[in-house]
């Protein structure tokens, strides 16, 4: 009986060591299911990916008017059996969809607006939409890609919707307006969409969002840990002199001249004022606008710009010293100038225990070789105020015809920007497998 008894608990035992291994088994085997319906259902998105993203092109919107965007988004949710809200920031959509079994909430983003841009190119969803902007008649376009980042969220939604009995936890899908900056005196995006309470009931852990980059090869994704993107700041700086006739200079003071000088010294900041050894930093004049006519010198002249900057201190710094260069160049001249400076978005930044966690999802998605780390962008993402909340990872996914030299692929915001349509089922994998591998892993933490 004993020696019975001493069998049996070893048998026990025995079983007890093996349940560690079994179980991550069955778990990876689960999960490995998943990942295979995903990308089955994604590849036949497809045709329908092409068909949403290009009425979007051809229909494009400017922030906090994006009316027939977000009707198409909101109604392609509902059809899905996703829980919706509408006019959140104005116009903005959230769907909610609940797994099939307990867990975190996962948030996952897409812009929906339109640039103040009359498209070149020569496509037959080209946009022929005109409108009013600052006070001059333009076109409108998807010049950054956005129209792609609404398709494939719309197909994420049609792929996770698929699988939601399998989900272990809750991912709400986030489309967001006006990440462009609303219209002047209104407020929106990101920054209007966390106030509203867009990252709470349910409360989301954490966040994944994507941009598609004309100027990265199709099937190539990167990404960078930690400060990815720019916080920027817009200004202006008005310079009052005193009016004269042009033959006469010596009657006024000029603020043309004056203005000129300022410009110049402001290019100082970073090339002798900054350690650019610690962090890159611009400070660009965009507009300068003085003036009527040849032979008159003007009252005034006004200067708008901006400043790209990745260290907290270094956007204090250049604050000061754009005041300082520009009172006291016009003060020196006999003119005045008001410097005005609006903070917009913060650095977008990824958090390195979440990259590290999740990029190894990327990578089985797009292939290890095919994923890169790149150095910090100029650019700015109004994602970051999701970031400020919450953990967040923000990536790039290939836009760029496969052998297209990139020197020839326009940049965004340009007329000439132009999307490979390859990327769009890689974007809704990619998507689609963060979210379920991060639900799966706070589901095993």
């Amino acid at each position: 009986m004993a020696y019975a008894t001493f069998r049996f608990s070893k048998s026990i035992l025995k079983a007890l060591l093996l349940l560690p291994a079994v179980f991550p088994a069955t778990q990876a085997f689960s999960q490995s299911k998943i990942n295979t319906a995903i990308d089955q259902k994604a590849q036949t998105l497809d045709k329908k990916l092409v068909e949403w993203r290009r009425d979007f092109h051809q229909n494009p919107e400017l922030g906090n008017r994006e009316f027939k965007t977000s009707e198409k988004v909101a109604n392609h949710l509902r059809k899905l059996g996703i829980e919706v809200t509408t006019g959140i920031a104005h116009t903005g959509v959230v769907g909610i969809l609940k797994g099939g079994k307990p867990g975190p909430v996962v948030a996952l983003r897409a812009d929906m607006d339109g640039l103040p841009v009359t498209e070149r190119v020569d496509v037959p969803f080209k946009s022929t939409v005109v409108t009013e902007y600052n006070g001059q008649k333009t076109g409108v376009m998807h010049a950054c890609g956005h129209d792609t980042h609404i398709a494939i969220l719309m197909g994420v939604a049609e792929v996770l919707a698929s699988v939601k009995s399998e989900l272990p936890g809750t991912i709400k899908f986030i489309f967001q307006p006006a990440e462009e900056a609303a219209p002047a005196g209104e407020e929106g995006g990101a920054q209007l969409m966390v106030k509203e309470g867009v990252l709470e009931n349910p409360k989301v852990e954490a966040i994944f969002g994507l941009h598609i980059d004309s100027q990265l090869e199709v099937g190539k994704i990167s990404y960078r840990p930690g400060a990815t993107m720019a916080a920027v700041d817009f200004f202006t700086i008005d310079v009052k002199g005193k009016q004269t006739h042009g033959a006469y200079p010596w009657s006024g003071v000029d603020p043309i001249v004056t203005s000129s000088q300022i410009v110049t010294a402001l290019q100082t900041i970073v090339s002798r004022n900054l350690n650019i050894t610690q962090a890159p930093a611009v400070v660009t004049i965009g507009a300068i606008n003085g003036g009527i006519r040849e032979n008159i010198i003007p009252e005034s002249v006004k200067m708008i710009g901006t400043i790209r900057t990745f260290d907290e201190g270094m956007h204090t710094y250049i604050h000061k010293r754009i005041n300082d260069i520009s009172t006291h160049i016009a003060e020196s001249a006999g003119a005045t100038a008001q410097v005005k400076i609006n903070v917009m978005y913060p650095v977008t930044f990824n958090d390195i225990p979440l990259t590290e966690r999740m990029i190894g999802t990327i990578e089985n998605v797009a292939g290890k070789d095919n994923v890169k780390v790149i150095p910090a962008k100029t650019g700015a993402e109004d994602f970051s105020y999701f970031q400020q909340k919450v953990p967040g990872l923000f990536f790039f996914l290939g836009g760029m015809r496969k052998g297209k030299n990139v020197a020839d692929a326009a940049p965004h915001h340009t007329p000439d920007f132009y999307v490979d349509e390859g990327s769009l089922v890689l974007g809704v994998r990619s998507l689609s497998r963060l979210a379920t591998d991060y639900l799966e892993k706070a589901k095993s933490k």
